[in-house]
This record gives structure tokens, C-alpha cells and sequence, in this order.
């Protein structure tokens, strides 16, 4: 069914990502003049091990337990072949901005040292994990659904898996077989894995192959070892652009980014281009997407020549504004604070 392959199948240009082991970060600037989605070629890659090359032909989704009436197992014909739907959902890593723990906050957090690019925005295509769910006659006692991947095992931990609650479960997941128009590359869960709108991605089940659904709550090690009390991804920013690129003075540029949250839609986003003195308003235009991102712009007419601090923050719907500074969690995880992005201002 499955074999091993390299752990990340994909190429990996220096100048589109950072690698971190057996993962992946886009750099920022891969995301410049590129449309609403990241291309999958450029979207950032998290392995717990490696990624396995599957056999659709022969793969089977299994859907099964006390919480279901009619234990099924679906083939990969037949998900396709279920009403779809087309949704566009960012998949975020709960470690992302990790590094800013350390380098910004001076008190460093262990854990892969992600800047902000282990994030991306897909068009994904899919079924509906409900209507999977209804397939097999979901009891009312149902209270947790447990995806499970079909990559290798993690150290003594086992396959990853990650429970999620029944009401999320029955709202807008989705089991997707597509990412930007195409099947799901290797490296990104093929044939299928979940999508959690507004959840940290490792609820985000790559390669799917089991989902249990339980009449009692669940616990594996990706809920209480790994990733405790983390559900929901805060508000973020980044300006599409290097770190430490080189600005020309004189004349006008328009400095691009984006920001997205997983508590909903993005409300607001100010820039500052004098590393916090003073702040603007971004203006913005295109998709303004709930789970997704928004993408902003600034015009920016440098004089000085020299280091200069960009700076943007974002305000969700939730009325949460990114902080200067954000309170270290033990893991590193949901960096949420303003990350100050250094540049140099050249002559022109």
C-alpha cells in the first residue's frame, strides 16, 4: 500500500524554503506577486517522519467504532465520486514564529525554529467529513472522531493521530483529495488527508487511512504530550518580502503582506515603517475570507538610507489585536506578536 520514500519528495530551492530536518518553511517572498493561494510547490511541508508515496488503487479509509452504527471502508473511486465541496482554508503549524521566542523576546522555546512560513492558503476539494460520517450512521453519543495517518510511526508513539470533537467534526471539515486543482502531491497527504479550518495543522491529518468515532473522550499523545490545550490558531502577520532585503531610496514602493487568524476574519491591519513609532492602516482588496487570509498593501517612499524595522499587526473579528510582546508558551507554540522585520534602505 505504502513505501517509504525521502522525507520530503518535492524539490526544495534555497530560495523558496528553509529546511528544518524532515520539514519544510516557505520563505516569505515565494509569496510575492504569486495570486491568493500558494502554489503547491511552495507550500511549507511538516513531517513527523517521512512522506509515503501510496497506492490509490489499493488505499482504504476506514471509518469505524462505538460511535457509528455501520462500520465502512471507502475506496478512493468512491470518495470522489461522493457531492464534493471546494474550500479555501489556510493550514498554519502550531510552532510557527517559534523563533521569535528566542531571537525578538529573548527567551528561546525548543521545537522546530519556524519564522513564519509554515503557513499557506489552498484551494482544497473534498468531501465533507460529515457526510463520511453520516455514511456510517453517526450515533447521537458520539463525542470525539480520531484521524489517523498512514505514515510511519513516530519514535514509540505510534501513527499520528489527533481527536477532535464531535460538533467540529460535523461542521467544515473536510476530507480533501485536491489542492489548488490537482490531486494532493505526495508530500501534501495523498490520496486524502483532513483540512480544519482555524486549527493548528496537526489537527490536519495528512495521508489519511482511519477515523474512529468514539463514545467517550480521546487521548493520544498529539493532544496531551505534544500538543496540550492548543486548538485554535491567533492572529498573524508577515510582509511578503526577505528578511533583511535591500530597499532602494527614493521614489515609491508598495510594501505587500498578509494576515490571517483562525478565530475568523480579519478586521483590521496597521503598518509601521518606522520599527513601531508610528502606525497606518494597510489598505486591502481581493478575498477576505474567514479561514483563509486577507491581503493587504502599503505605499512606502524610503529617504534614509539604512537598517529600518517594518512592522504590521492584524485585529480579527474576535476583536483580538497582535500584542508587541506575547507571553512564552512552554512549546513554543501560537507566537502571535508583532514580528519586527528588519531590511536595509540602499541608494538608489
Amino acid at each position: 500500500m505504502k513505501q517509504a520514500t525521502a522525507t520530503i519528495v518535492k524539490p526544495l530551492p534555497d530560495h523558496l524554503f528553509r529546511v528544518h530536518g524532515q520539514s519544510a518553511e516557505m520563505r516569505w517572498q515565494a509569496m510575492s506577486g504569486v495570486g491568493y493561494h500558494t502554489p503547491n510547490e511552495r507550500f511549507f511541508v511538516r513531517n513527523h517522519t517521512f512522506t509515503p508515496l501510496i497506492d490509490a488503487t489499493t488505499w482504504r479509509l476506514r471509518v469505524h467504532g462505538a460511535g457509528v452504527r455501520w462500520p465502512r471502508e471507502f475506496g478512493y473511486d468512491e470518495v470522489r465520486a461522493m457531492p464534493s465541496r471546494t474550500l479555501d482554508v489556510a493550514i498554519e503549524c502550531a510552532g510557527n514564529g517559534r523563533r521569535f521566542y528566542g531571537t525578538q523576546q529573548h527567551d528561546a522555546a525548543p521545537g522546530t525554529q519556524w519564522g513564519l512560513g509554515a503557513v499557506g492558503v489552498a484551494r482544497w476539494r473534498g468531501v465533507l467529513l460529515k457526510d463520511l460520517l453520516k455514511e456510517a450512521g453517526v450515533r447521537p453519543e458520539a463525542v470525539d472522531v480520531l484521524p489517523t495517518g498512514l505514515d510511519a510511526p513516530f519514535e514509540h508513539h505510534g501513527h499520528v493521530r489527533r481527536p477532535l470533537p464531535i460538533g467540529k467534526a460535523m461542521a467544515d471539515v473536510l476530507v480533501a483529495y485536491e489542492m489548488n486543482g490537482v490531486p494532493l502531491p505526495a508530500d501534501h497527504g495523498f490520496p486524502a488527508r483532513l483540512v480544519v479550518p482555524g486549527w493548528v495543522g496537526v489537527a490536519s491529518i495528512k495521508w489519511l487511512g482511519d477515523i474512529e468515532v468514539a463514545t467517550s473522550e480521546l487521548r493520544t499523545p498529539w493532544n496531551t504530550v505534544f500538543y496540550p490545550e492548543v486548538t485554535t490558531n491567533p492572529a498573524k502577520s508577515a510582509f511578503e518580502l526577505a528578511w533583511n532585503a535591500r530597499v532602494p531610496a527614493g521614489g515609491q514602493r508598495i510594501l505587500h503582506g498578509r494576515s490571517w487568524s483562525g478565530r475568523g476574519r480579519i478586521a483590521r491591519v496597521e503598518v509601521s515603517l518606522d520599527g513601531g513609532a508610528s502606525w497606518r492602516e494597510a489598505e486591502h482588496h481581493g478575498r477576505h475570507l474567514v479561514s483563509a487570509w486577507l491581503p493587504w498593501h502599503i505605499a512606502w517612499a524610503p529617504r534614509r538610507t539604512g537598517p529600518h524595522v517594518l512592522m504590521a499587526r492584524a485585529t480579527d473579528a474576535s476583536g483580538a489585536t497582535q500584542p508587541l510582546v506575547t507571553p512564552r508558551h512552554p512549546f513554543g507554540y501560537h507566537f502571535d506578536a508583532v514580528v519586527r522585520h528588519p531590511v536595509e534602505v540602499v541608494a538608489g
